[in-house]
């Protein structure tokens, strides 16, 4: 088993509540006289964590879910109101911006005072001096006082520091969303040639690609607990599921009916479930959706079946009357159908499956249902659809 580097056991950090003038005296009275705030804000709370050497964890979340805070805490920057956080091995962190820098002194400057806190001076900086500067690559600034920096050059210089370092730990916070394209990669690459050399990471991005990327489990926050811990695949799934349905207001409910309107859905499944709750599919997996539709004056109706992405985008629809199929009828006045797919090749993510009685010909939609399928699986491909193909080599061409 690998060493522990970083473990949290009930870990939490609160506020006094501020807001007012007697407010911060009153905190004040409490910080002198060690007494506990009983109106407190809690920022984290009881956060229980454990990355080895040689793992890659990705912290992921909305703003303010508490992802800083516990990095802070991790670090030594802040310090816990309940619980504990010990860290071992030589620490590498890029936090917020200039953090660690002196901004009146010049880039050179500081890259020898941040090299010297990390036990590095004399002729071991000489001889790495120059593959700081190298990687920074920020030209005659690193001559200037960082204070004239921009923010991309701030990350810039404090990457190319840490990069020649090496730490045991390296803890980022969206240091991959500043910066232009080509930086990104740059530190993209050094980052995987870290990890394959058994460096460990804890990274907090708000892109789900770089976090699929570089890490091998990840964490969700909300609202400062957490809310999920494991699998990297499982986890960005589920808080993508989660962004998707709170931005596109869905959650399974299905428009509300008037069932004495001409079409009206009845019973209607997806792979047997009927249940409010999303299904859960792997990919390739068949897809069967049933309906029974009512019809007031007996009219044999057109079904539509449509999957959007839970956001609204639509992903793919059909209907009865463009495959010439015939809802059957199994009384006066319901009709039934089944539609297969046989393999669904979705990329994971979520999606809503709806369903839709139409009029005979077609133009009038009188009813919905709909539900949420959640695709699952581990890829990093984009879009929302898996496409047959295979890579060749150019000699096959020519054969």
């Amino acid at each position: 088993m690998s060493e522990v580097l970083v473990r949290a056991n009930g870990l939490g950090k609160a506020y006094p509540k501020a807001f007012r003038n007697r407010d911060r005296l009153r905190a004040l009275w409490r910080l002198l006289f060690s007494q506990r705030a009983t109106d407190s804000l809690a920022v984290l709370a009881d956060v229980d964590l454990e990355v080895r050497r040689g793992e890659s964890l990705g912290l992921i979340g909305a703003n303010g879910a508490g992802k800083s805070t516990l990095l802070k805490l991790s670090t030594g920057v802040l310090t816990p109101t309940t619980g504990s956080v010990s860290v071992h091995g030589e620490i590498g962190a890029l936090l917020e911006l200039g953090a660690g820098f002196h901004l009146e002194h010049t880039g050179r400057d500081n890259i020898t005072m941040t090299a010297a806190l990390h036990g590095l001076g004399g002729a071991a900086l000489r001889e790495r001096l120059p593959q700081i500067i190298e990687f920074a690559d920020i030209g005659r600034y690193i001559d200037e006082p960082v204070k004239h920096y921009s923010s991309g050059m701030v990350v810039r210089l404090g990457f190319a520091i840490v990069a020649v370092l090496r730490p045991d730990l390296l803890i980022t916070d969206e240091v991959l969303a500043v910066g232009d394209e080509a930086f990104q990669k740059k530190c993209i690459k050094w980052m995987q040639d870290y990890l394959d050399g058994g460096g460990t990471l804890i990274l907090v991005s708000h892109s789900m690609y770089h976090v699929q990327k570089l890490c091998q489990r990840a964490c969700w926050l909300r609202d400062g607990r957490v809310e999920m811990i494991g699998d990297v695949f499982d986890v960005t799934q589920a808080y993508l599921a989660f962004q998707e349905r709170k931005s596109g207001d869905a959650g399974g409910a299905a428009a509300a009916r008037d069932h004495d309107v001409e079409f009206s859905l009845g019973e209607a499944s997806i792979n047997g479930h009927d249940a409010e709750t999303p299904l859960l599919l792997d990919d390739g997996e068949p897809l069967i959706v049933r309906a029974r539709v009512r019809s007031r004056e007996g009219r044999v109706p057109v079904l539509m079946v449509g999957i959007v992405r839970v956001d609204g985008t639509p992903v793919y629809g059909v209907a009865s009357d463009m495959d010439g199929y015939q809802p059957q009828r199994i009384g006066a006045h319901e009709f039934a159908c089944e539609l297969v797919f046989d393999a669904l090749h979705l990329l994971p993510g979520t999606y809503l499956v709806r369903i839709h009685p139409l009029d005979p010909e077609g133009i009038r939609l009188f009813d919905t249902w709909e539900r949420v399928v959640t695709v699952r699986g581990a890829s990093r491909e984009l879009g929302m659809v898996r496409l047959p193909h295979r890579w060749r080599d150019q000699d096959e061409v020519v054969r």
